[in-house]
């Protein structure tokens, strides 16, 4: 047969050739089985079509080739030895069942000739394969990803199945008994209640003082549980009010006495509102933290800039923020000493009053001296500033890590802005261009775009695509300067090339035909002459206007402008922004440059986390917490004032024994009267 005819064959002219070779006849098998097909001389030359078979096709075409007699020659000549990658073998179990199956019988090694090996025709050089790129944002979000899914969104999660319709409820009916109690109270006042009605009045406000504090159950319970942890809180000290209210309300049935029912109730009320505000605080910073995809941190660096801490920014973790979020911030520690003092100063002027007229004028002055030194505001002057502040940094994506984050990051320091702080990516475009002079269109691109690479900043893309488009290359640039007024130079390909304002280039003595006046644009000249005018359009985001002006706002801060876009001068932000320059800060380029290097210590701690790469949301922290600070301190002092002054008043009345001025309608009023600039004070935190 000629191995160079490319015929098909099936299995029954395979047998049939082996079946007239002399050397393949044997004894006849058992039926059901396939003979053996043994080779026991040379090894037959396999055409090249055979590689490119199948691997299910190469067994076929192997054998009947191998079966072919050579009529030629007794000894057949191998031709040129050519290598072919070996034939994947595969096992009979995983040949078909409907399918014969041959099983070749090849000589041992020992038997078989081995041919003269033949060096293969070229070096195969062995593939090299580089080791992967291991991109690190990407394993970063990962890792990000499964902590805030155990972190935040699992607390998020528990504090929804908490919910607050029940707080909310308890919070409207515990109005409404204000309302009721003060409003017998006021009857009782005008002398509108008759003497027959008295013991029924008295019931009603004991009654009323029992439905608050079951409505409050929980919280009084929580606040026992504090008191176990070795925490004083001024919940624990509503609980003991009402002990000792009901302890008065026993002489008041005696007496027919109007007990002090509707300050509780109100007090009640504020401290059910508080636990209200804390839980819609905690679940707002659980939901910005659960939503985010990367983190960015606000940390303070000492001595930053001419003598100023400065706040920067660096990638931020979970951890940063779970674990200081829940820390007793520093005015409720506050607020619990002296809530200690208060009771015992009240216990101290109860035994005192009692000892000088009585055990019946000692419960009285012991209740209403409890009452007195909480004002009802004093429950919400620490979180009701924080769930105004955080209303708003939960639109912009910013937590605040803590009270400790609140502190460090007040006072005065310097917060560095850049380019994309101001314009972010796609809010630079390239609206057209204008060529001037003899000079190739593509060269002028060329020279201006490899200047401002020099330079940097937000007009970098926009030369990149232009100068893409135009298959343009970038030159090196010798003599760079950055002239401070709207321009920058150097030379390029051996000439002086400035690029900058239409001042700046008319102020370098470059000549500027009429007619080429183009707001927002950037000239430039080659060799003292005018080439080109490309128009540039900056549009204005709200976030960075809000931002700016928001940094610009306060007297502790200043922005300081680190960019290279010499187009971003101090008279182009104030008609943009339409913000008080003098206020920014507009450092040199070299001192910009080490300023951009400067090192960032990974232990330094996290002020505030960022979700967003926004300016506003930066600025919305470092603001926010300033406001708070303030809001959450003149709370503070201004509770503290009207609680000590109640004090000295109980005290002073408890020595004359005077009961004139303890009435329940005046312990109301004095209630209403500190809550009206304590609740004035925590608008202050809306002033971001």
């Amino acid at each position: 047969m000629d191995l160079e005819n490319n015929q098909d064959f099936d299995l029954e002219d395979i047998l049939k050739e082996f079946g007239e070779h002399p050397e393949a006849e044997e004894p006849a098998e058992p039926a059901g089985q396939m003979p053996e097909l043994r080779f026991d001389d040379e090894t037959p030359d396999i055409p090249e079509e055979v590689s490119e078979a199948r691997p299910e096709e190469t067994t076929a075409f192997a054998l009947e080739e191998a079966a072919e007699p050579t009529a030629e020659t007794e000894e057949p000549s191998l031709p040129d030895t050519q290598e072919f990658d070996p034939v994947e073998e595969v096992p009979p179990e995983a040949l078909p069942t409907d399918e014969p199956t041959i099983v070749i019988d090849l000589p041992e090694e020992s038997e078989a000739p081995q041919p003269a090996a033949a060096e293969p025709a070229f070096e195969v050089e062995e593939e090299f394969i580089p080791a992967p790129i291991v991109f690190t944002p990407r394993s970063r979000l990962k890792e990000l990803k499964k902590q805030l899914v155990a972190g935040p969104e699992r607390r998020y999660y528990e504090l929804s199945e908490m919910g607050v319709g029940r707080l909310q409820a308890a919070i409207l009916l515990n109005l409404l008994v204000v309302l009721i109690s003060g409003g017998i109270t006021a009857l009782f006042v005008l002398e509108l209640v008759p003497e027959n009605r008295m013991k029924l009045v008295v019931f009603s406000q004991v009654l009323a003082m029992l439905i608050s504090a079951l409505l409050g159950c929980n919280l009084m319970l929580d606040s026992l549980g504090d008191l176990l942890k070795g925490r004083f809180t001024v919940n624990t000290l509503l609980t003991l009010t009402f002990a000792a209210c009901l302890i008065d309300s026993v002489f008041c049935l005696q007496e027919l006495r109007v007990p002090c029912c509707a300050a509780f109730s109100l007090e009640m009320t504020m401290a059910l509102w508080a636990r209200l505000q804390k839980h819609n605080t905690e679940m707002a910073q659980m939901d910005t933290m659960r939503k985010a995809v990367r983190l960015h941190g606000i940390v303070r660096v000492e001595n930053y800039y001419e003598g100023k801490d400065g706040l920067l920014r660096k990638e931020g973790e979970v951890s940063d923020f779970m674990d200081t979020y829940s820390k007793m911030p520093s005015p409720e520690v506050v607020q619990s000493i002296y809530a200690v003092l208060s009771l015992l100063i009240c216990i101290g002027i109860s035994i005192f009053a009692g000892m000088l007229h009585g055990i019946s004028m000692g419960a009285q002055i012991l209740s209403t001296s409890l009452l007195v030194a909480v004002p009802a505001s004093f429950f919400v002057s620490i979180s009701r500033p924080m769930a105004i502040l955080e209303a708003r940094l939960h639109m912009v994506g910013t937590v605040l890590c803590g009270w400790e984050g609140v502190k460090d990051l007040c006072g005065k320091a310097v917060f560095p802005i850049s380019d994309l702080d101001l314009f972010p990516q796609g809010s630079t475009k390239l609206n057209g261009v204008k060529f001037y002079g003899s000079r190739n269109p593509d060269e002028v691109v060329s020279y201006t775009a490899s200047v401002i690479h020099v330079a940097g900043g937000g007009l970098v893309p926009v030369f990149d695509q232009l100068l893409g488009s135009r298959s343009g290359a970038l030159y090196p640039v010798q003599h760079y300067r950055n002239y401070g007024d709207g321009g920058i130079g150097g030379e390029v390909d051996g000439l002086p090339v400035l690029v900058g304002t239409m001042a700046f280039l008319q102020d370098m003595g470059v000549e500027i035909p009429e007619g080429t006046m183009v707001n927002q644009a950037v000239y430039a000249a080659v060799d003292g002459e005018l080439c080109a005018v490309y128009a540039i359009s900056y549009a204005k985001m709200r976030s960075a206007a809000a931002g700016l002006v928001t940094l610009c706002g306060y007297r502790k801060l200043k922005p300081l402008k680190l960019s290279g876009d010499f187009m971003l001068t101090e008279s182009f932000l104030r008609a943009k922004f339409n913000v008080k320059t003098n206020r920014i800060a507009f450092p040199d380029r070299d001192t910009c440059q080490k300023l951009q290097q400067h090192p960032i210590d990974p232990d330094e701690p996290v002020l505030a986390l960022t979700t967003r790469e926004e300016l506003v949301s930066a600025a919305y922290a470092i603001t926010g917490a300033r406001a708070l600070r303030q809001a959450t301190k003149l709370g503070v002092i201004i509770h503290l004032i009207g609680g000590i002054l109640g004090l000295v008043i109980m005290l002073v009345l408890g020595y004359l024994g005077s009961t004139e001025l303890l009435t329940p309608s005046n312990i109301l009023l004095y209630q209403l009267i500190w809550a009206v600039p304590g609740l004035l004070v925590t608008e202050w935190a809306r002033i971001v």
